[in-house]
């Protein structure tokens, strides 16, 4: 059998990280994909065109991509422990200064604020799986954590556009926030510190340090890649709901539904595509993925006034080839 092949089992510490960076994960995920079903609400309420609302979506992920060059170079000489808990940190207040927000200007500032830290989590939570879990155990732990995506639309999604059109478009930030202070504490007494990548640092600067990265083209083509998929996909979901009402002829009433629907799909899916991933050949399974999402966004993307279950039925399979390359593009 070929190590790819090996099934190696979670210890219980493995599986409480699994845990901790899964439920992280769904309040940074949830925190972005939450301006997706608010979409409509925020351009009607502070009356803002769609150009407007993608500088306000485009502020956290400027920002993000800004905040991640300025870290690469000193984010592997700290504990990462110590560093995922600095970020997000800097990311609950950002999100509370979103709860906070009255005016568009406002909102502006406090998502790159957000961004600033809330884009690097990510990454250091890509760091910590390569530092705690071995390859034949990657793609089943990418699975789990990015079941935040799919609990972030079954939970968080549907309870944010209750909390909205009860009391406003900033009632879900909070909400947020709320619940990324227990996960905080959580963090910093359950997990342990991670220094082991300490030892292999020879560059003095920072700067040294990021340009020899730089300079292997690997870590370009993999930097690169990354870069992509994120774009690819994040360029097109936050105009979700936004193209649902407008294009789709989903109304308001079903938002919710659509979101949870799709969610709970991610739910099922993305465990059994990551364990597939350590039993197969991942670049296969990626190729095939990134194929099949190209062919449903194009679809998805020239529907029309279409029957809500013919909606929730291609969101559906767009979003297993979406939410399939994230996991298969792992540390």
């Amino acid at each position: 059998m070929k190590p790819e092949q090996t099934v190696i089992p979670f210890t219980g510490y493995q599986k409480m990280v699994i845990f901790l960076l899964a439920v992280t994960q769904f309040t940074v995920i949830l925190d972005f994909m939450v301006m997706s079903p608010l979409g409509d609400i925020l351009m009607k309420s502070l009356t803002l065109t769609p150009a407007a609302f993608g500088v306000a979506v485009s502020a956290y992920a400027f920002s993000a991509g800004i905040s991640g060059l300025l870290t690469a170079g000193f984010a592997d000489r700290f504990d990462r422990k110590k560093l995922l808990l600095f970020f997000y940190v800097g990311f609950i207040v950002g999100t509370i200064f979103c709860g906070m927000a009255h005016t568009y200007v406002e909102l502006v500032a406090a998502r790159i604020i957000t961004g600033l830290f809330g884009g690097v989590i990510g990454s250091i939570s890509m760091a910590i799986i390569t530092d705690v879990f071995n390859l034949q155990q990657r793609g089943r732990v990418m699975g789990f954590v990015q079941m935040g995506f799919g609990a972030s639309q079954v939970l968080g999604v549907p309870i944010g556009l209750y909390l909205a059109n009860i009391w406003d478009w900033e009632a879900p930030f909070l909400m947020v926030a709320g619940l990324a202070v227990i996960i905080a504490v959580l963090i910093l007494m359950q997990l342990k510190p991670l220094t082991a990548h300490l030892a292999f640092q020879r560059d003095k600067s920072a700067f040294m340090h990021l340009w020899h990265t730089f300079a292997k083209k690997k870590h370009r083509i993999g930097f690169t890649s990354t870069a992509l998929l994120s774009i690819g996909g994040f360029m097109m979901m936050p105009f979700g709901s936004a193209f649902a009402v407008n294009n789709l002829n989903v109304t308001n009433a079903q938002l919710p539904m659509l979101f949870m629907i799709s969610g709970l799909s991610s739910l099922l899916i993305m465990p059994i595509i990551g364990r597939l991933s350590d039993s197969v050949s991942k670049f296969k399974i990626f190729m095939v993925a990134s194929i099949w999402m190209m062919v449903m966004c194009v679809v998805y993307t020239n529907l029309s006034g279409t029957t809500f279950w013919l909606v929730v039925v291609l969101n559906i399979l767009m979003m297993m080839g979406v939410m399939s390359r994230i996991i298969l593009h792992q540390p």
